[in-house]
């Protein structure tokens, strides 16, 4: 891509904005960095911009029928709040470029998927509005990765910034001044190349954290889930709902920290089932009973920025809880995602994620190995790789390794 190509495209991040500490300037001499690093000689139009089915939706690269298939574009189609077209004698919704059709018809496949229908036409404009917004984004996200990770109309495409912030509930501002956590001891010796352990019987199935800033407790529970599991070789599925009605500290569906929540888990006196204790997505009344508690927590440890050194504790020790900067996760699709650093500010942390394995991918195209973390999230088995999202390991990508930390368990 040639320099007055790169420089729209910070034009474009700066007019969405979506990097509100960088400037375009900025913007556009990372892009070129990394462009030249690769030793690429592609252009904007070599990027694909793709749907959750894995398949190429650039905007400019067809045309869809109603009915799905591949049209020449005869004329503009107006969809209703139901997504199916309709005829209409009064504002079209697009201007009829090819760009702004093809958007027509992702978003009625979008619609599709993911079940969608709007109240009125009002709402429907409204949200169509937001998702031909968020495509930019998905655009300029997939320009710019560098590793094999894909971006396109996730089931988060129709909602604005805001919305999509009520997923996001790590917040470092609820940390403790003086941390009451120990350093963690790093294992020595050597690892294998790949480790994952799904494999071991110690990490649940994906949860669903729904519309709640609770991600910060299942990023806890997972961690515990997990050190439970390989201490006492029995494997709960544990109460997330229980640290948002029950942790004072923290703020429940508006955030949370997992340094609170271990200490939390421990002054209640450990934590129930999701069966005892459901989940909800909403605040409520602590209904905790300490008859029903399954697991305990006697402490916490703060781990090591060095990624060596996770995976070597990993290994040893078992999935840990993270903070990371999310702004590659409302489109992410699959794949191994490296965004820029000005993309995914690594001091920006805002979502609670659970690390429980690594892998090396090699890539063909640059001819390079990329690897990477696995990482379980709570937005349901339809978001991601099942649920799961591979990170680039090694240089601190989007801040995986800022809030690295673990329960103990008795």
């Amino acid at each position: 891509m040639d320099p007055e190509a790169f420089l729209e495209m910070a034009n474009q991040v700066t007019k969405l904005k979506m990097f509100p500490y960088f400037d375009v300037a900025h913007c556009a001499l990372c892009c070129l960095y990394v462009r030249e690093d690769l030793g690429t000689g592609e252009d904007a139009n070599s990027f694909k911009l793709l749907g959750e089915d894995g398949h190429d939706q650039r905007p400019h690269s067809q045309t869809l029928g109603a009915d799905g298939h591949d049209q020449q574009p005869h004329g503009k189609v107006i969809l209703g709040a139901d997504g199916h077209d309709q005829q209409s004698h009064g504002q079209e919704e697009d201007g009829g470029s090819p760009r702004e059709l093809s958007h027509t018809h992702m978003f009625k496949s979008f619609m599709k998927k993911h079940n969608r229908s709007y109240d009125s036409q009002h709402e429907f404009k409204k949200r169509f509005s937001i998702f031909r917004h968020n495509m930019k984004k998905v655009h300029i996200l997939q320009q710019s990765e560098r590793g094999t990770a894909k971006y396109g109309p996730t089931k988060f495409a129709d909602l604005t910034e805001h919305e999509f912030r009520q997923m996001l509930g790590l917040r470092p501002d609820l940390r403790p001044t003086l941390s009451q956590m120990e350093p963690a001891e790093i294992p020595s010796g050597d690892i294998p190349s790949e480790f994952d352990w799904r494999d071991h019987g110690v990490v649940t199935p994906v949860k669903n954290q729904g519309m709640c800033g609770s991600c910060w407790a299942f990023s806890v529970t997972g961690n515990v889930e997990g050190q439970w599991a390989l201490k006492h070789k029995h494997l709960y599925s544990l109460s997330e709902q229980e640290l948002v009605d029950c942790d004072k500290t923290d703020e429940g569906c508006n955030g949370g920290m997992p340094e609170n929540a271990y200490e939390a888990i421990a002054e209640l006196g450990g934590l129930e089932t999701e069966n005892d204790y459901p989940y909800e997505a909403k605040d409520d009344k602590c209904h905790f009973n300490k008859n029903k508690v399954k697991v305990t927590v006697n402490g916490s440890v703060e781990l090591p920025q060095n990624e060596d050194d996770l995976a070597r504790w990993l290994v040893t020790h078992g999935p840990i809880s993270i903070g990371i900067n999310a702004n590659a996760l409302q489109f992410y699709v699959g794949g191994v995602s490296h965004p820029l650093k000005f993309l995914c500010n690594p001091k920006s942390l805002d979502h609670g994620m659970l690390i429980v394995g690594y892998g090396v991918h090699t890539y063909p195209v640059f001819k390079k190995t990329l690897p990477f973390w696995i990482v379980k999230n709570s937005w349901g088995e339809e978001w991601g790789e099942q649920g799961y999202y591979r990170v680039y390991r090694g240089d601190g990508t989007c801040g995986v390794n800022q809030m690295a930390t673990s329960a103990i368990v008795p």
